[in-house]
């Protein structure tokens, strides 16, 4: 059973950094997306950025391109999303997911994480 399992989320003043990690386990990077998404009180659930796990290749939402990075250690099985230079539209519980599929921002992932709340105060 893939179990993906997020942490770092927090609370932080407009303008401040968090970083997120998901650890992925029992499951293979190989061929794979993993992807970060998050849902704001009221709002659909939206992609933020996503990473094909063997090319490396990445893909961002335009409300965050420049200020946030998806990146991956594959020996840990981990996803990261370093997030900069918040907004308190950035406010919303983040969640990790994976597929084997490339459905890159579109949250139509088979597997999904318990999810973070990140927090952005002006």
């Amino acid at each position: 059973q893939v179990q993906l399992v997020e942490s770092g989320g927090g609370s932080v003043q407009a303008g401040g950094s968090l970083r997120l990690s998901c650890v992925a386990s029992r499951y293979t990077f190989a061929n794979n997306y993993m992807g970060w998404f998050r849902q704001a009180p009221g709002k659909e659930r939206e992609g933020v950025a996503s990473i094909n796990t063997r090319l490396g290749r990445t893909y961002y939402a335009d409300s965050v391109k420049g200020r946030f990075t998806i990146s991956q250690d594959t020996a840990k099985m981990t996803v990261y999303l370093q997030m900069n230079s918040l907004k308190p539209e950035d406010t919303a519980v983040y969640y990790c997911a994976a597929d084997p599929m490339g459905h890159i921002l579109s949250p139509t992932y088979r597997y999904w994480g318990q999810g973070t709340q990140v927090t952005v105060s002006s």
